[in-house]
């Protein structure tokens, strides 16, 4: 060193320097529990063994009730092997920072959680009671919801990924019912040489609609679409690439579709509330014996209105000699596929999560994570919820706005 203070830099590596530690980011580091789902319905489970074996290579803990994936042809070996650790009992599953299921807790599973915790799970608003809320609040709990998740394009990742199980799903649904064995008017849906395919009119534009119409146009039968938006019928028109006949919801084209077709695909989805029903008793009356509706639109209230809801070990009923198939829970019939795409969403999810540092920084970063908050440390965050159960909110951007 000079007296000018100067410092030769090729002398820097022998001065005295700060000692740089590892910084453990433990927040980042996640423990997450996947519980069997207790509802006899449900057969899907949250994530895939890849998935987990992903967030275990990432230095997160998951752990797994037994036979979890039972109903989705996973095993706890599966799992194990992935590097999760499998739980006999749910005590220890909600031991875990984060739990992550399908089905919105039953009042015994909220019983099993502790304070602080986060929830992921479908939310099924129209399930709900004022108490369920209350009881999560209780225990401060933050909870997202699959319905309310989003992407960076604004859409919801699940819900579509569902939508398109359950579109392509209700007509091969359709196809089977419509055989002698089932009630059906025996008719095969895409017709054989010499003989015509089988009509199918679908009701609703959206994405159930457009992947029913897709399937079905690749099992060659004929096709209607009825929707109220015109923008939605093109959309759908281009999306398919195949010709097909489209239709606004006009109430006496309707009644021809109706009275002419095979297969009745009930796709329309409400923003708000109960979807709207747009065939009546006397509608479904003037249809074909043996004639099969799928409404898919029942977990809202449903399309048709001789619809009531039913489940997958009774499917079926049959009115106005017409069989009707009104399962909520269409995507739980092929539920390794539903897993599957469950699992590509929510493992990248929680993978973001630990990469961030814990929920609290993404839900500050990602408005569209932020969306499926609804409740955050027993605060809930959402206005529709708060209105509609007269509970007292404070919406989510407040705690995590920019």
């Amino acid at each position: 060193m000079s007296q000018t203070g100067y410092i030769d830099p090729s002398l820097y590596s022998l001065l005295p320097q700060e000692e740089v530690l590892e910084v453990e980011h433990k927040a980042g580091q996640l423990f997450i529990g996947i519980p069997r789902e207790t509802c006899m319905q449900e057969k899907r489970v949250a994530l895939t063994p890849e998935s987990v074996n992903r967030l275990c290579a990432q230095g997160h803990r998951v752990h797994v009730e037994t036979d979890a994936g039972k109903q989705a042809r996973f095993t706890d070996r599966d799992f194990s092997e992935a590097g999760a650790q499998i739980e006999q009992g749910p005590d220890k599953i909600y031991e875990a920072d984060i739990i992550l299921k399908i089905e919105p807790p039953s009042p015994e599973e909220i019983d099993r959680m502790k304070p602080k915790q986060t929830l992921i799970s479908a939310l099924q608003l129209r399930m709900r009671d004022k108490a369920y809320f209350e009881a999560l609040s209780a225990k401060k709990i933050t909870a997202l919801s699959f319905e309310g998740i989003q992407d960076e394009s604004g859409i919801a990742p699940i819900v579509r990924s569902m939508s398109e199980i359950a579109g392509g799903t209700s007509i091969l649904i359709a196809a089977e019912l419509m055989n002698n064995l089932k009630g059906g008017s025996g008719r095969l849906l895409g017709g054989v040489s010499g003989v015509p395919a089988a009509s199918v009119a679908i009701l609703g534009a959206g994405t159930v609609g457009t992947y029913a119409a897709k399937t079905a146009l690749g099992l060659g039968a004929q096709v209607m679409v009825f929707d109220e938006s015109l923008s939605r019928l093109r959309r759908l028109q281009e999306a398919v690439q195949h010709p097909l006949n489209t239709s606004i919801m006009q109430p006496s084209h309707l009644r021809t579709a109706l009275g002419y077709c095979d297969v009745a695909i009930g796709a329309v989805r409400s923003q708000k509330g109960r979807t709207p029903c747009m065939v009546s008793q006397e509608m479904v009356q003037q249809m074909k014996a043996g004639s099969v509706i799928v409404d898919v639109s029942i977990d809202q209230g449903g399309v048709f209105e001789s619809s009531r809801p039913t489940d997958h070990d009774r499917p079926t009923f049959e009115e106005h000699g017409i069989v009707h198939y009104c399962v909520p829970n269409i995507p739980s019939r092929v539920s390794r596929t539903a897993s599957a795409a469950l699992s590509n969403v929510l493992g990248p999810l929680l993978d973001e999560v630990g990469q961030s540092g814990g929920l609290e920084e993404l839900l500050h970063r990602r408005k569209g994570v932020r969306s499926g908050l609804y409740l955050y440390n027993g605060v809930l965050t959402s206005k529709v919820l708060g209105e509609y159960y007269g509970l007292s909110y404070s919406e989510a951007d407040l705690f995590f706005g920019s």
